[in-house]
């Protein structure tokens, strides 16, 4: 049987989000693994954003039919983001506090229990079922389900529960970030403090997918409508992987094309006391030369200037600091600059003029590598 597939604008600008939003949840959740659980939380709830989108944009173009082992594959998800941007709230408001985040985790565990029984069905009731839901008009097939897929009957209320499940959570983030604003004595609405402008703009959107998610169920019949709420979400996705290409240091320093990043150096040829010269020249150049104080910095000028290659002063940066050529620079300027922040002639200096004197070329840059590393701004670093 031929199974039409339904490929227009809407089902690329679909796509194009889920690619997006696969490729930067890598990223953010790479980067902080084990040291910064907020962007751990939103790189986990964009991450899942994708993959239900991607079952959106299966049953939207009816390639589900022709991978039906993915049907419904993204399900249980629906009770697992709302708790991840809830603990991206929660731990961007109150990060020292032990907290048991795995009872979060629990729901989404149930539901996939739960889902096991649909899973495990033949494709035949996964194909009827998909035709039903996206109401195509093709004959169905003779099935023959070994068990039902829906024994305790509660799969029939997913929409229910996920509309009552985002709205319990939202309203949980939407509590503690106004109490967090009233022991800061901001206002939400025109509050000037970063971290509360990012977790109400958060919570804005959250409120306007459920309001669109209730909106479509009560508008379309099944999942129909359902390629409005991912629409939306390709928005999301879209304007985040905007803010994150514009904050990024990247651009503010002197970088190469061939500058890419080395994931692994088993095949190296280095041997240990070759790294432990090379990283002696390293330390010499930013210790004693000061070289990350030169607005051009780059990892192939410091390799020039101790005489070896990028790739082996890569590999020691990774390997014996810890660190990528970037952090590297960024932890000595930021530490000259805390450094100068503190004297006489740095409390009258503005933070543009110590900026250039640490090697940044803009204020911003500046900024936000002071604040990653310090936790604090450097005006405020030089009043304390």
């Amino acid at each position: 049987m031929d199974i039409p597939i339904h490929i227009d604008f809407v089902a690329v600008v679909i796509i194009l989000g889920v690619f997006l939003g696969l490729f930067i949840s890598f990223f953010i959740i790479k980067k902080s693994l084990k040291k910064n659980f907020p962007n751990l939380f939103m790189g986990l709830f964009i991450l899942s954003l994708a993959l239900v989108m991607l079952e959106g944009w299966l049953n939207y173009t009816g390639y589900i039919l022709k991978f039906l082992w993915l049907s419904n594959f993204s399900e249980p998800l629906n009770f697992l983001m709302a708790a991840l941007l809830y603990l991206f709230v929660d731990a961007q408001l109150t990060p020292n506090r032990k907290k048991r985040y795995w009872l979060h985790f629990i729901p989404s565990i149930l539901w996939l229990s739960i889902c096991m029984f649909y899973f495990l069905q033949p494709e035949e009731v996964k194909y009827n079922d998909s035709i039903e839901v996206m109401q195509l008009n093709i004959p169905k097939i003779k099935e023959n389900p070994p068990f039902s897929d829906n024994p305790l009957g509660i799969r029939s209320y997913v929409n229910v529960l996920t509309g009552i499940y985002f709205a319990i959570y939202i309203a949980l983030g939407l509590r503690k970030l106004m109490l967090k604003a009233r022991d800061m004595g901001e206002s939400l609405v025109r509050t000037t403090n970063k971290t509360l402008k990012s977790v109400r703009n958060i919570s804005y959107h959250a409120l306007i997918v459920v309001v669109i998610f209730i909106l479509v169920k009560l508008l379309f019949k099944n999942d129909v409508g359902d390629y409005f709420i991912f629409l939306y979400l390709s928005f999301m996705i879209f304007i985040t992987t905007v803010q994150i290409m514009n904050r990024s240091n990247y651009y503010d320093e002197v970088s190469t094309f061939l500058e890419v990043p080395t994931l692994k150096y088993k095949k190296s040829s280095l041997e240990e006391t070759k790294k432990n010269s090379i990283l002696d020249n390293i330390v010499s150049q930013m210790e004693n030369e000061k070289y990350y104080t030169r607005s051009t910095a780059s990892l192939s000028g410091l390799a020039k200037a101790i005489h070896e290659t990028p790739h082996h002063v890569s590999q020691v940066i990774n390997e014996k600091m810890d660190q990528s050529f970037f952090e590297l620079l960024a932890t000595y300027r930021v530490r000259e600059a805390k450094a100068i922040l503190k004297t006489d002639i740095g409390k009258k200096l503005t933070i543009e003029e110590v900026a250039e004197r640490v090697g940044y070329n803009s204020k911003s840059a500046f900024n936000s590598a002071f604040k990653k590393i310090t936790s604090e701004t450097p005006s405020s670093f030089r009043d304390s």
